[in-house]
């Protein structure tokens, strides 16, 4: 995986280069073969380290049908809890269930063995068109970053 990587203050933020991104940070990755409208999502570096520490990590059941605007799920951080909000319509096809004993792989691994859940999107709905490309992504990650070190 080729990564952006952009260094503010002491920390190191990674951006994946094939994913799309939401500005909330969730990242998502299209999965190859049929259906062509699955991705899987999980939370992006910069996220989950201005999160903090992962406690626990409760999502939606597998089955469960989103509209744009619902929740998929919560993660909470010895910082904060962080509603998860999907961007797009679709199912819940499947639920990472490593989550459920280890939520740090989140903290350790956010773009491998820390991903959230994979989702079909519903064939009508142009998530590429709402969200935004690794650069765009980089870009205002960078300027949330550096705005929080300033406010220090």
């Amino acid at each position: 995986m080729e990564y952006l990587e952009a260094t503010v203050d002491k920390f190191i933020f990674r951006v994946p280069k094939d994913c799309i991104f939401s500005p909330e940070g969730i990242w998502f990755h299209s999965e190859p073969g049929p259906p062509s409208n699955r991705w899987r999502i999980g939370l992006t570096d910069f996220l989950q380290q201005h999160s903090g520490d992962l406690t626990f990590a409760i999502l939606k059941p597998q089955g469960t049908r989103l509209a744009a605007g619902d929740e998929i799920g919560v993660v909470e951080t010895v910082k904060v809890n962080v509603s998860l909000i999907s961007p797009v319509a679709g199912t819940m096809v499947e639920v990472n269930s490593e989550l459920e004993m280890t939520p740090e792989l989140i903290n350790q691994d956010p773009y491998g063995k820390g991903w959230l859940a994979m989702i079909e999107a519903s064939p009508d709905d142009d998530l590429a068109a709402r969200l935004m490309t690794a650069s765009a992504y980089f870009e205002h990650m960078k300027v949330l970053a550096e705005a929080e070190v300033r406010s220090r």
